[in-house]
């Protein structure tokens, strides 16, 4: 591994671990709205309000320990995966908008390895409602991996991952490359961090806007107490079907206000952080 690499690496770590810290609070208003009963809530506000009275204030961040961990393994490999996939497109540093979509769409299909079981994890934990019967992390592994093993338990939304993360990586890294140059036609390459934290939210709203419905397909399938049965296209198409039959057209976008909400500060204080830590790696080791 060259040190390029393992500097995006260590840039990745830091950029995911500021993004968890910052956004899980929303994101479990986000899951809870996805996949809670109908009826249970009456909107995201009414969910935060009764998670808060009902559970605590911490309970809002349930299941942080995956991400926690996780998200900076998931980071890790998603920047380091974007820069290879930068290099493989182009050997030229500027890429056009369209180059770097595509470098964001093979980076998001890489990063569907670790994001998948940290996701399904974190689902699973949101998933639960402050009962007696409530599992920690550890039972929630243990069960998933004794009860159907790596494919089917631990790997559980797989494909809909690498399905959601192809169009959410390529919008996400257009959008903030296109920020990122506006804010450089007009301060120069040194951009202040405000610039960084505005680019980064520019990408984080992209990236829901880009792939949405198939969160909400996602959150649905890793939830369930079964795997699903048929091939990939077959049972994210019969998801997709369900959730209209139940709520309408609605229902594919609930909860996605909150993410909105969460991508602003989430996204800005990933990019900030991995482009601080990034530029501070390359004086240090020269690359």
């Amino acid at each position: 591994m060259d040190l390029t690499t393992l500097n995006e690496l260590l840039a990745g770590s830091v950029g995911g671990a500021a993004q968890v810290l910052v956004g899980q609070p929303l994101d479990t208003v986000k899951t809870r709205a996805q996949i809670a009963p109908k009826g249970m809530f009456r909107g995201p506000m009414d969910i935060l309000a009764q998670t808060v009275r009902k559970e605590g204030f911490f309970a809002l961040y349930k299941g942080m320990a995956s991400p926690l961990v996780g998200i900076a393994g998931v980071n890790s490999l998603l920047f380091a995966a974007y820069g290879v996939s930068k290099r493989i497109i182009s050997p030229f540093p500027q890429l056009s908008l369209k180059e770097i979509a595509a470098a964001g769409a093979m980076a998001g299909a890489a990063n569907a390895i670790l994001a998948s079981p940290v996701e399904m994890f974190k689902v699973r934990m949101q998933g639960q409602y402050g009962s007696a019967t409530d599992k920690r992390l550890r039972a929630v592994v243990s069960e998933m991996w004794s009860d159907w093993g790596l494919r089917k338990g631990i790997m559980r939304g797989y494909w809909v991952t690498v399905a959601r993360e192809i169009p959410a990586y390529a919008g996400f890294y257009a959008a903030f490359e296109f920020s990122k140059r506006k804010f450089a036609s007009k301060y120069g390459t040194q951009l202040p961090v405000w610039a960084l934290l505005a680019s980064g939210s520019t990408g984080g709203i992209a990236y829901w806007l880009s792939c949405y419905p198939l969160d909400v397909v996602k959150s649905r399938i890793q939830l369930r107490p079964t795997p699903p049965t048929g091939t990939p296209v077959q049972y994210i198409t019969r998801e997709l079907q369900t959730i209209v039959s139940e709520s309408g057209w609605i229902g594919l976008f609930r909860g996605l206000s909150p993410s909105l909400l969460r991508s602003i500060p989430a996204a800005a204080s990933t990019f900030a952080a991995f482009e601080l830590t990034r530029e501070y790696l390359r004086e240090t080791t020269g690359v």
